[in-house]
């Protein structure tokens, strides 16, 4: 695909496959480039895919319309320790439906005004909304109390 919307989206290990409009929104079909992974348990590099599924993941807006992600969840076999792990990607958290930097997006935003008018503007449940500024409400005060704790 073109190399602008790669630019645009700036996602390590993934490069734009396809792009399409449905419903209101912007799907984004990505492939993962690196070949394999590290084992989380035994730190062997395994090139050897068990199964991939596709993942739905909300990402931050492009000229005004939605966008979600096409992301390929790869399950590796890891022939070192016998285990079955699934890849991790550092711009989405595993078990995670919206990319880091959209979570982000929604606290910002819900600081400024309030979950129900977040959730009107990106068409998302006020409970989802609240569960996001909530989670990064967290991390943000565990980085100042750490950064307390330091000084």
């Amino acid at each position: 695909m073109d190399f602008h919307l790669n630019s645009l989206l700036n996602l390590p290990n993934a490069r734009v496959f396809t792009c399409y409009k449905e419903a209101g929104f912007t799907f984004i079909q990505l492939d993962l480039i690196n070949e394999g992974i590290n084992c989380p348990n035994c730190q062997n590099y395994t090139d050897t895919i068990q199964k991939t599924s596709q993942r739905l993941i909300r990402d931050l807006s492009i000229i005004g319309t939605g966008v979600y992600l096409k992301v390929p969840r790869r399950k590796f076999y890891c022939g070192q320790c016998q285990k079955y792990p699934t890849e991790q990607l550092e711009w989405v958290k595993n078990r995670q439906r919206f990319t880091e930097r959209y979570q982000e997006y929604i606290y910002e935003r819900v600081k400024e005004s309030s979950c129900e008018q977040v959730s009107r503007n990106e068409e998302l449940s006020p409970a989802q909304v609240q569960q996001i500024f909530s989670k990064v409400a967290e991390k943000e005060l565990k980085k100042k109390t750490g950064d307390f704790q330091k000084n």
